[in-house]
C-alpha cells in the first residue's frame, strides 16, 4: 500500500469516492463526542479521542486492515458538539459501539477545513440536479494536517444522507 508517509495516511483515491452512491446497512463504528466552539474543534481533543478508539479497536482486533477503506467520520449536530465515528469490523468491548445505515451520495472536495460550509452548498447543488436532498452530512478527512501539507491536498469526502 502506497502511503504519503509510511507511518501515517494512505494515498487517497479521489475516483473511488467522488460522486458515488453508497448504501450502508448497520455499518459498524465506534462513536465519541467532542466539544466545539461554533463548529471549531479543539485539535488536541480530536487526536485523543481518535487514538482512544483506535487503541480499543486494535485490542479487539476490529481495525480495518485496508487503510484506504477505513473511515473516520465527523458530524456536527450543533455548533458546540461534534461526533466522531471510527469504522470497525466488529463490536468492541468497552467502547461506544454504534451503526450507521442509509443511502449516501459521496462527494470529494479539496480545500481548507473552514471550506466545509461552501462544499456542503456545492453538494446540495449537485444533489438538487439529481432531485435529491441531503438529510444530514458526515465528513471524512482523507489526510491528517501533516500529510495534507506533504501532498499539497486536503481532500475530504462529504457523505450526504439522502
Amino acid at each position: 500500500m502506497e502511503t504519503q508517509n509510511q507511518e501515517c495516511c494512505p494515498k487517497f483515491d479521489v475516483e473511488k469516492w467522488d460522486k458515488k452512491s453508497i448504501n450502508w446497512e448497520n455499518k459498524l463504528f465506534l462513536k465519541e463526542t467532542i466539544s466545539t466552539f461554533f463548529h471549531i474543534p479543539f485539535p488536541p481533543m480530536i487526536g485523543k479521542k481518535v487514538m482512544k478508539m483506535h487503541t480499543l479497536a486494535q485490542k479487539a482486533e476490529a481495525t480495518i486492515q485496508d487503510k484506504s477503506e477505513a473511515l473516520i467520520l465527523f458530524r456536527d449536530p450543533s455548533a458546540f458538539k461534534s461526533e466522531i465515528y471510527y469504522s470497525v469490523t466488529n463490536q468492541v468491548e468497552g467502547a461506544n459501539n454504534t451503526t450507521i445505515s442509509g443511502s449516501f451520495v459521496a462527494g470529494v472536495f479539496d480545500g481548507p477545513y473552514n471550506s466545509v460550509p461552501k462544499f456542503i452548498k456545492e453538494m446540495e447543488n449537485y444533489l438538487k440536479g439529481k432531485d435529491q436532498i441531503a438529510k444530514d452530512y458526515y465528513v471524512h478527512y482523507a489526510y491528517c494536517p501533516k500529510c495534507a501539507k506533504e501532498s499539497g491536498h486536503n481532500y475530504m469526502i462529504l457523505f450526504a444522507l439522502v
